[in-house]
């Protein structure tokens, strides 16, 4: 089983808003997932990030993989390209 780190949508339409999930890789875009790690607001100016640390260097270790969206944000979140 492929853990993948991505977002999965919410809000109303035109009116976006995300949160960053650790999920099956074979689940749909917004199925069931293994565990909330964060929430991206695009919306707000500067745009709003937050992943809670911790919960995601624990799924990283495990081996999860963040898609190529999720992996820009953390770069601009200033996380450490070494660990992703």
């Amino acid at each position: 089983m492929a853990i993948k780190i991505r977002l999965t949508r919410g809000g109303r339409k035109k009116k976006p808003f995300y949160r960053v999930v650790a999920i099956n890789s074979k689940a749909k875009r917004d199925g069931k997932f293994l565990e909330i790690l964060g929430t991206y607001n695009p919306l707000k100016d500067p745009l709003e990030f937050k992943v809670d640390s911790s919960k995601l260097d624990k799924w990283l270790n495990i081996g999860a993989r963040p898609t190529d969206t999720v992996r820009s944000l953390l770069k601009r979140a200033a996380y450490p390209e070494e660990s992703l």
